[in-house]
């Protein structure tokens, strides 16, 4: 879930060539319909029917929010899955830029939502998650311009820790697993807080190093026009 997405979706009707690699004229003939946006939709798709399945019957019916946990479970799978196959088969199209982060926070926000809506969680941790995930993306489309800001390690390690958290907060647990996910939610917000952060500080740094290399491509431009025409000069002066 977390950085530009991971998951960017997009490829062709062509078969893979045996190495696991596209061909180039199977990149070049990339449609919206691959297996990586596939994934992708199906997991948009899955966000309404997750919300219907965890709040069914009052929201607290065990059964129901079993179900729910499945559909969540099949969600974060998929996120692993079409990233793995968009960079693996160079399966990148516009769509998949925009799809897959949209997906990828529809889900985490719609559980986070309804569990605080419930009474489980409290408002103020799917405040700061939701507002480190949408303050994130937003910021990378900031700097990508400049450049794209990589997916941590931390932030690979913040995603497992939510999409665990999340999920043991959807099952209707009691005893010793109600207190372990009391923790494991805990250590996701921490790793959600110092990522955040972390970005923030790449964010700031390649965009300053983007404004200083874009305004000294700029010095350089203008510096060969002058000397352009300050030759020209010389040689209608010559003549």
């Amino acid at each position: 879930m977390t950085g530009v997405p991971a998951s960017a979706a997009g490829g062709s009707g062509t078969k893979p060539v045996r190495g696991g690699k596209l061909g180039t004229a199977a990149v070049n003939q990339a449609s919206l319909w691959n297996i990586a946006n596939i994934l992708t939709m199906v997991r948009l798709l899955l966000v309404p029917g997750f919300v219907m399945l965890l709040l069914h019957n009052g929201g607290y019916d065990p059964a129901w929010r079993s179900f729910a946990w499945a559909a969540f479970a099949v969600a974060m799978i998929t996120d692993l899955f079409d990233g793995h196959l968009a960079r693996t088969y160079n399966l990148v199209t516009d769509f998949g830029k925009i799809a897959d982060p949209i997906a990828d926070k529809a889900i985490m926000g719609a559980a986070l939502i309804c569990l605080s809506y419930l009474g489980d969680l409290p408002w103020w941790v799917t405040g700061v998650i939701l507002f480190r995930e949408i303050g994130i993306t937003l910021m990378r489309f900031w700097v990508i311009r400049h450049a794209v800001i990589p997916a941590s390690r931390g932030g690979k390690m913040k995603t497992l820790a939510q999409g665990t958290a999340v999920g043991m907060y959807v099952l209707a647990l009691t005893g010793p697993l109600a207190t372990l996910r009391f923790w494991v939610m805990a250590v996701a917000v921490v790793l959600t807080v110092v990522t955040g952060l972390d970005y923030v500080r790449q964010a700031v740094v390649l965009r300053r190093k983007g404004l200083a290399a874009e305004r000294a491509a700029a010095a350089d431009l203008a510096s060969e026009v002058s000397a352009s025409a300050g030759a020209s000069d010389s040689a209608e002066a010559e003549r």
